[in-house]
């Protein structure tokens, strides 16, 4: 399995680590950034996102200061479902019911839990439930410009 990584500057700490985690048991592709210099999330996000999008990587993890605006960002690539989430429960939902691709979580998420997030991420198979699968076209129609109201 491919884990995708991007971070602004400020999730760059946390970036590293959960990488240095992880690399012993997934093949890991860093997106960037690399330095604490600052720098714009979307930049990094936009690169997950189409390489995810792209079947480069299996699943992605995106940091910044809060999560929220990298998540936004990786969110405008087409195909891209990503989750902001607070901890290893949300992680679990957004896989099983809105199959999502891209985890996102902010800078001050602890080691402990940002690995039990990730860790919980790609671990969690999406239902196949009919309700989710019916959401998830909707969400692909609109992107497609093919949804009716």
């Amino acid at each position: 399995m491919k884990i995708g990584f991007a971070s602004d500057h400020r999730g760059l700490k946390l970036k590293e680590e959960l990488i240095d985690y992880f690399k012993d048991s997934y093949e890991i592709i860093d997106y960037g950034t690399n330095s604490e210099e600052s720098t714009d999330y979307p930049d990094y996000a936009f690169k997950l996102g189409e390489s995810v999008v792209n079947n480069d990587v299996d699943f992605g993890v995106a940091i910044c200061g809060s999560g929220i605006g990298i998540s936004i960002a990786c969110n405008k690539v087409k195909g891209i479902r990503c989750a902001k989430v607070s901890n290893s429960e949300e992680a679990k939902y957004t896989r099983n019911d809105n199959d999502s691709n891209i985890v996102a979580f902010g800078e001050k998420t602890t080691i402990e839990e940002a690995i039990e997030i990730v860790k919980t991420f790609i671990n969690t198979p999406f239902s196949n439930l009919e309700k989710h699968s019916r959401r998830i076209n909707k969400i692909t129609m609109y992107e497609e410009g093919k949804y009716e109201r």
